[in-house]
């Protein structure tokens, strides 16, 4: 993404953002996953906008993340999901099962955007975490069938939720992303490189989110087990 382009200026059909300007949108911010990503991006610099389907539980879950972090410069704001669509690029932090669902829902205030999916189909059965097969086969894929007009990018599978949202304490992990779209493929890495410690990497095609989206049961088997949190880290790669 180029730090020249000018916010609302389309490209072949698709609004391109400035980073250092970029608004960003959490549907589902008020549950785990949203809300530690929002006070992480808040830390680094971007405007968030919490969203939920109530405005007053968004408005309740960024108070509370503002008086956490009290004396911290966090720029957080709280709305609706059409209120938290109506920024730059929007991610979909939604439980897996109402992800396509809420993205369709604000389906026009998404056109030409590019749009985040983070979650994971799983399901805990006995002791054990199992992956789900959406029918699409992933839930980014299903989520990019719900908006044919936005820009899908899948990313921010493995990242720990807990640890992504206390910023006393650094996280390290590898993301892998991925797309059909390279300019959402690069936004997307723009945005998660600016997290100290997180290294965003070109996981190519959407196609490839059902085994990243299916590996998180490992990693949650993984927790279990070994009473921890893991996170990805990829060796002999160069970036």
């Amino acid at each position: 993404m180029s730090r020249t382009d000018r916010p609302g200026w389309r490209r072949g059909g698709y609004l391109t953002v400035s980073l250092e300007a970029v608004r960003i949108g959490i549907l589902g911010g008020t549950g785990p996953a949203g809300n530690a990503l929002a006070a992480r991006l808040a830390s680094v610099g971007f405007e968030v906008v919490i969203g939920s389907r109530s405005k007053y539980r968004a408005m309740e879950a960024r108070d509370t993340l503002l008086q956490r972090w009290h004396g911290r410069e966090l720029t957080i704001g709280a709305g609706d999901n059409e209120m938290a669509s109506d920024t730059d690029v929007v991610v979909v932090a939604t439980p897996w099962d109402a992800a396509a669902a809420t993205a369709e829902s604000v389906s026009q205030q998404l056109r030409g955007k590019v749009v985040i999916s983070m979650a994971n189909a799983l399901a805990k059965v006995g002791r054990e975490f199992q992956p789900l097969v959406p029918p699409r086969g992933s839930v980014a894929a299903s989520v990019q069938a719900a908006l044919p007009q936005s820009q899908v990018a899948a990313a921010l599978h493995h990242v720990p939720a807990k640890e992504l949202g206390d910023l006393d304490g650094p996280i390290e992990s590898d993301v892998l992303i991925c797309s059909d779209h390279p300019s959402a493929t690069s936004t997307t890495i723009d945005i998660v490189g600016k997290i100290p410690n997180i290294r965003p990497l070109d996981a190519g095609e959407l196609s490839n989110a059902a085994p990243i989206e299916a590996f998180a049961a490992v990693l949650l088997q993984l927790n279990v087990k070994y009473r921890t949190r893991v996170a990805v880290r990829f060796t002999g790669l160069e970036t």
